[in-house]
């Protein structure tokens, strides 16, 4: 399945936005590969995030990585960073964009 979603970074802090992205932790990298996502992109526009994961179950991933350790410290950091963050609850599993057309 293919997910899409926006977030939103604060403006004063994109550049720190982009430097966490760039040092992403391999355990943490890992663990989302773990929890059965095969991609995971992220494009910035201006102050906005869009993501698009692809995954078997999004709602198993997001219960997979809500509670892991390696999660919980980059949410911490991000939620300096953001706006409107990735919700990682169960709620959080209806929060994908609905497709508006598809080719």
């Amino acid at each position: 399945m293919r997910i899409a979603l926006h977030t939103k970074v604060r403006a004063d802090r994109i550049e720190e936005y982009e430097a966490a992205h760039r040092e992403v932790p391999a355990e943490l990298t890992a663990a989302i590969r773990a929890a059965g996502a095969t991609s995971w992109t992220i494009w910035r526009s201006g102050t906005d995030l869009f993501h698009v994961i692809d995954c078997e179950d999004y709602a198993a991933l997001l219960a997979e990585l809500e509670q892991l350790p390696v999660n919980i410290a980059w949410q911490a950091r991000m939620d300096e960073l953001l706006d409107v963050a990735h919700d990682y609850s169960a709620d959080g599993a209806g929060a994908g964009l609905p497709v508006a057309w598809e080719l």
